[in-house]
């Protein structure tokens, strides 16, 4: 079997009117950027207190109101912080010397 030979291949995005602008793209880094500095401002005060009882725990961090939730399961604390902030942006880490949820 032979593909026709007028045939022209497609290349490029498969929804290319959903494209971001480069304008874009850095406007919403800036606001990740912003938004991941408040919340590591939150988890460098209180990470000293609890890496002493929950080391390699999660953290989830809501910058808005300053609260975070806590617990050695990664589930329950997405949980935890989902009915409390159900449309809230939240960050989360590993309660460690890093904040690193994984292997790097």
């Amino acid at each position: 079997m032979t593909l026709s030979s007028n045939r022209t291949p497609r290349r490029g995005r498969v929804f290319p009117e959903n494209r971001l602008s480069t304008e874009e793209k850095i406007k919403r880094q800036a606001e990740w950027e912003e938004f991941n500095q408040r919340c590591q401002v939150i988890f460098e005060q209180v990470q000293p207190e609890l890496i002493k009882e929950h080391y390699d725990w999660f953290i989830f961090i809501e910058p808005d109101s300053g609260e975070y939730f806590i617990d050695p399961d990664e589930m329950v604390v997405r949980q935890k912080a989902h009915e409390k902030h159900p449309n809230k942006l939240c960050l989360i880490l590993r309660i460690n010397e890093t904040g690193t949820c994984g292997r790097i």
